[in-house]
């Protein structure tokens, strides 16, 4: 018996090895492997491409909205340099949010950047100098931002930074001065539409009209929170089984508009358009939809019953406060025919709320108490 037990051993290790790898998030999958990748930054990447001619890299500050390739290219940028078999031993990622104190910029930093190293034989420029990257760099404390500038000059021969940052307001001026800066700009609509159809395309991810626009209007120029919505999508709509290679799976069902706005966890903008509706506030005349449209059991419209209801009711969907105010705030300042001043009396409700909602107030009552006050001032 002992003997048939270990001869089943070896059959089972081969039956595990023999799973399909473990499907990998479209974000990295689909990371830029080269700066030429990066989309719609052209500026950034003709600079960087003219870097990797000559291997001399200043150190550098890349700043602007997430989700737009700020840490893809500096990665391709490395890997372009170094090659995969360099790129672990010359590279130093850290995210400051998780490693921002002042301890972390002495030892592991200061450490990394004075290890000197030499020329490689290798087929990439491997240029005799490290590449520290720190993410999220804003969220550094200010007496680590302060340690970090002797560093950059005393290493500077043999190791280059680069910090990354959504806001480079919170950069500490001593330190933006010794980085050339790189600003990104939100992702354009064609730029992030060809790479999302890319993405679909590759995926075998069916989809119906308008499905690539509302991940683009739900996403708000952010590819990294596009792409991640378009993945649970085509997982909502597929068969339920991964494909041979272990990452593809292809759409049962075509993703539709809706499932995208649900899994963004947006409001429908039929539920604003009505909300503000019950306020006094008439559709635009582009709207489509019945969702203003008044029933005999309503009560009459810019009336406490009204807003009061609609707000019950946004309540009970559960639907974010903060989300809503976001969401009213757009279709406010947006609409059409909407009077400048009524505009600017609304912006400053929303503001006093959104202040409110931010010190802990009750949702449901904060928006009841916002609805009210924009319905004086739009009636």
């Amino acid at each position: 018996m002992s003997m048939s037990m270990f001869a089943n051993k070896p059959k089972a290790k081969a039956a595990k090895d023999d799973r399909p790898p473990v499907a990998r998030p479209w974000v990295e999958k689909y990371r830029p492997k080269s700066i030429d990748e990066v989309a719609a930054q052209e500026h950034t990447v003709n600079v960087l491409r003219k870097t990797l001619l000559s291997s001399n890299l200043p150190h550098m500050l890349f700043y602007g909205p997430p989700g737009t390739g700020k840490t893809s290219t500096i990665l391709a940028l490395a890997r372009q340099l170094f090659g995969p078999e360099l790129f672990k031993s010359r590279v130093l990622e850290l995210n400051a949010s998780d490693e921002r104190g002042i301890s972390v910029v002495r030892e592991k930093i200061k450490s990394f950047a004075k290890l000197a190293v030499s020329h490689a034989d290798s087929d990439f420029p491997c240029p005799p100098y490290k590449i520290i990257i720190l993410d999220e760099a804003d969220s550094m404390t200010q007496d680590a931002q302060s340690a970090l500038r002797r560093i950059m000059e005393q290493y500077s021969r043999i190791t280059r930074f680069c910090l990354v940052c959504n806001y480079v307001t919170r950069i500490i001026e001593p330190l933006a001065s010794r980085c050339s800066k790189f600003r990104f700009r939100t992702l354009d609509t064609t730029s992030t539409k060809d790479r999302l159809e890319y993405i679909a395309k590759e995926e075998n991810v069916s989809f119906e009209n308008g499905v690539l626009d509302t991940l683009i209007k739900t996403s708000d120029g952010d590819m990294r929170r596009a792409i991640t919505y378009l993945q649970s999508a085509a997982r909502l709509h597929s068969k339920g089984a991964v494909g041979g290679d272990g990452e593809k799976a292809s759409s049962a069902t075509p993703v539709t508009p809706i499932s995208i706005v649900e899994i963004a966890g947006v409001v429908p903008h039929s539920v604003i358009v009505s909300l503000c509706d019950a306020m006094g506030l008439d559709a635009p005349p582009d709207f489509e939809g019945d969702a203003a449209m008044s029933s005999g059991n309503k009560p009459p419209k810019a009336s406490f019953e009204a807003v009061h209801s609609a707000v019950r009711h946004l309540a009970i969907q559960g639907y974010s406060a903060s989300q809503l105010l976001t969401q009213i705030h757009d279709y406010i300042i947006e609409h059409p025919t909407l009077e400048a001043q009524k505009k600017a009396k609304c912006a400053l409700a929303m503001g006093e709320a959104d202040k409110a909602l931010v010190d802990g107030g009750d949702e449901e009552l904060q928006l009841l108490n916002l609805c009210l006050k924009m319905m004086r001032a739009l009636n």
